[in-house]
């Protein structure tokens, strides 16, 4: 039996940037309240969703969310007040007419993602599931593959590398417990490795480590060296995943690989780039390695190696179901990120994952570079049971807190956990 929503409220908090973001609440008639916070890029496509800021430059600098949670307590609760909170679907529907917006400019899709993801919280708890289990059913169990975010560049870091993350993939761990460990433990080797080298162990963003490299290479050569010295096997036990952000250097037509001082590339330039970098390192996912705009570039490099590796499209496709179709048709990919806020509702963001399976698609959670201590995309991970989790590096309580979650999960699940892709 469930209860209706009573009250929805929503508070501006600040997210691990300093940056005000939501938290909203769902209270239930029957005492029980879910709540959820609402993460936010700084690496963005062009066609996400909008993340709706008050442009009040007398308060943090303009991102102020004022009005969004304005719109969640003045137009959207009262909407939603008495509503059955176990219709998901029906729910996300009501706030998505209310916006009437392609891109949920009116409301604010940060709004409406605090607002949906705490219904599912609220929801679950007044079930008296833990949210993974409502969300993805009795035979939710699978732990997701962690793709660890050890070096960052591009917008997520004050550094020399133009690509903004470099991944670890505990690929030949037995279960999430021992890939948790895997990638810690390289975390710290590698830490050790910068240290000697006279290196900056400051981390960016997502964690990762932002040294002063002298190209981008050097970041991969780097963590090669740390896998052994952490007395791993490099592509056995622990493999390589990439996202350059292709957008973030993308000009006129060009790749201005500026900050590494490597020059300009075409799109192939590129993809010939990525290929001579699989050939010598234990690469297994690339990610954006174009612009969100080069669709024509994404479909030849998917061609030329899209038998290798794991070609995901995260700008390109911003979680949406209309762009994935596009790409599905095109084969521009072989994969998807999936992040609730570039779309901004549960719902639609499990449709999205709905056409990737269908596809034969691979598909990654993921969090933001500015999150908060919410672990909802742990939970929504195994629910999916993509197989694949970006949650950021071995540090930063924010990422942190996804990891620890993800090992209670675990836990709860016992001998029924199943692991990986």
């Amino acid at each position: 039996m469930s209860f209706p929503i009573r009250l929805i409220r929503a508070l501006e908090i600040l997210d691990s940037r300093g940056t005000p973001t939501l938290r909203v609440s769902v209270h239930l008639e029957n005492g029980v309240v879910g709540t959820a916070s609402v993460p936010s890029g700084a690496s963005t496509g062009e066609n996400e969703a909008v993340e709706l800021r008050d442009a009040d430059m007398g308060r943090y600098g303009g991102k102020g969310v004022r009005q969004a949670v304005a719109h969640v307590n003045d137009i959207i609760a009262p909407e939603l007040a008495g509503r059955d909170p176990t219709q998901q679907a029906k729910l996300d529907r009501v706030m998505i007419d209310m916006d009437a917006t392609t891109n949920k400019a009116k409301l604010g899709a940060n709004a409406i993602l605090g607002v949906s993801q705490a219904i599912a919280r609220a929801a679950a708890n007044c079930c008296g599931l833990p949210l993974y289990a409502y969300l993805g059913g009795a035979g939710a169990r699978r732990l997701p593959m962690p793709m660890m975010n050890v070096i960052n560049g591009g917008k997520h870091a004050d550094s020399s590398l133009d690509f903004q993350e470099f991944m670890i993939v505990p690929q030949g761990a037995p279960n999430f417990r021992e890939a948790l460990r895997y990638g810690a433990e390289t975390f710290q080797s590698l830490k050790s490795l910068l240290h000697e080298r006279g290196l900056s162990t400051a981390v960016g963003d997502e964690g990762g480590f932002a040294p002063q490299l002298r190209n981008n290479e050097e970041a991969c050569e780097l963590i090669v060296a740390a896998i052994e010295r952490a007395h791993y096997r490099p592509g056995e036990d622990i493999a390589i995943a990439l996202d350059p952000a292709a957008s973030s250097f993308f000009e006129n037509g060009k790749y201005r690989l500026t900050r590494s001082r490597q020059g300009d590339k075409s799109a192939d330039e590129m993809t010939a780039l990525y290929s001579s970098w699989v050939d010598r390192f234990p690469i297994i996912s690339l990610e954006d390695g174009l612009a969100e705009s080069d669709w024509e570039g994404f479909r030849r490099q998917t061609a030329s190696l899209g038998d290798r590796i794991q070609i995901v499209g995260d700008d390109l496709l911003v979680t949406n179901s209309v762009y994935i179709e596009r790409a599905i048709a095109e084969k521009s990919c072989n994969a998807a990120l999936i992040k609730l806020n570039q779309i901004g509702t549960v719902t639609e963001t499990i449709e999205a994952i709905h056409l990737c399976r269908k596809a034969g698609w691979g598909f990654v959670i993921s969090h933001r570079s500015g999150e908060t201590e919410d672990s909802f995309i742990a939970d929504f991970a195994v629910a999916m049971a993509g197989g694949q989790i970006k949650t950021g590096s071995l540090c930063r309580s924010e990422r942190i807190a996804k990891y620890n979650r993800l090992l209670e999960i675990e836990e709860e699940l016992g001998g029924e956990a199943l692991f990986g892709i």
